[in-house]
């Protein structure tokens, strides 16, 4: 690959990719020390500079650079030795022809997305209130250089620990999967949305309803993942979970509005679940399946679950919830029951039978 060259007299003009933006204030000098801890080196590279010697041409570096969700640095010295490797590996994987170019920029991109948040919440959440200084005259930046310096590399062996676990996780998922089912996969989607959450955000104050938040997702992350379910995402008030069969998705539904209800400050919780296909990009998931899931929990009625018809069609053909009323007396085998709700029209998606999901006495 070849690197575009600086301006020279004669010569094309280099591409700048990077705004040159105006001189920022000099940074502390022990915030710099701690980021060099950090990333393992100084600062010493243009970003010119670090494509070149990553031997990366430097719009495709640029576009790695974003992607990842890193601000423009101008022509300033804020690039490492790791940054120049991290270049050098990912263009590498374009040249070799194992990933095309989207491929690998689309990489950085949902690389950079998961670890912003986690880097966010271990310093929000775990390492500011560890770094508060133990005496008087201390500053905090006295007090973690060192903790950092003893908690790097465990935390850092953790993260690849728990990478490779999720990615054999997902590989295995793949692998059990056959090729038309993988281009029409269909799988329960479930969101859970707590009740009355705009009215209750106006009473608190902004600590116990970041609390409440945080104990709501950790909660539901729990409980989706000992039932075999896969949390998607947290929004605060709401997460989305897939399930591969209905009757995981189910008891994972009805579990949460179980566990939520022995929490005594936690609003009431609503479930709405759908079956179908959706498409899965960067982690997410997207589709008609998914808005109607949405659409069931906005009509759920507090501390129930809603399922759409072709749910309901999964579990009753699995054996896990009756198909009529007479069924449900004839047989003790099933662990679920279902009650059909009058139609209703939903936004976007036309008329829906909701079905009410419970468990059986």
């Amino acid at each position: 690959m070849t690197v575009d060259e600086p301006d020279t007299p004669g010569g094309p003009a280099a591409p700048e990719p990077f705004e040159a933006h105006e001189d920022a204030p000099e940074d502390d000098p022990s915030t710099l020390r701690i980021e060099e801890l950090i990333l393992g080196s100084p600062r010493q590279y243009t970003p010119f500079q670090a494509a070149r010697a990553a031997d990366v041409p430097m719009e495709l570096a640029s576009r790695f650079w974003r992607a990842m969700g890193f601000a423009d640095v101008g022509q300033a010295r804020a690039l490492t030795e790791g940054d120049v490797l991290a270049l050098r590996r990912l263009a590498g994987l374009v040249e070799a022809g194992l990933l095309s170019e989207p491929m690998a920029v689309q990489v950085a991109r949902s690389t950079g997305q998961t670890t912003a948040r986690l880097a966010d919440w271990q310093i929000d959440s775990f390492l500011e209130g560890l770094t508060d200084p133990p005496e008087p005259g201390m500053t905090r930046n006295e007090v973690t250089y060192p903790l950092v310096q003893l908690l790097l590399p465990e935390l850092e062996e953790f993260l690849v620990y728990v990478w490779r676990r999720q990615l054999a996780a997902a590989a295995g998922r793949v692998m059990q999967t056959d090729e038309e089912e993988m281009v029409n996969r269909r799988q329960a989607i479930g969101f859970a949305d707590l009740v009355g959450f705009t009215r209750l955000s106006r009473r608190l104050e902004d600590d116990a309803l970041g609390e409440l938040v945080e104990e709501f997702e950790t909660t539901a992350a729990d409980v989706v993942a000992g039932r075999g379910g896969r949390l998607i995402k947290a929004l605060g008030d709401e997460v989305l979970y897939v399930a591969e069969d209905a009757a995981t998705a189910a008891e994972i539904g009805l579990r949460l509005i179980e566990t939520m209800a022995e929490e005594q400050r936690m609003p009431e919780l609503r479930v709405g679940i759908a079956f179908g296909t959706m498409t899965s990009r960067m982690g997410d998931v997207f589709g008609s399946t998914v808005n109607l899931a949405s659409r069931l929990t906005s009509i759920a009625p507090k501390d129930t679950v809603l399922v759409d018809g072709a749910f309901r069609a999964e579990l009753t053909a699995a054996g896990a919830a009756p198909e009529s009323e007479k069924d449900s007396v004839d047989s003790a085998d099933y662990r679920f029951a279902l009650q059909p709700l009058y139609q209703r029209p939903v936004r976007g998606l036309g008329v829906v039978e909701p079905w009410l999901l419970s468990r059986r006495d």
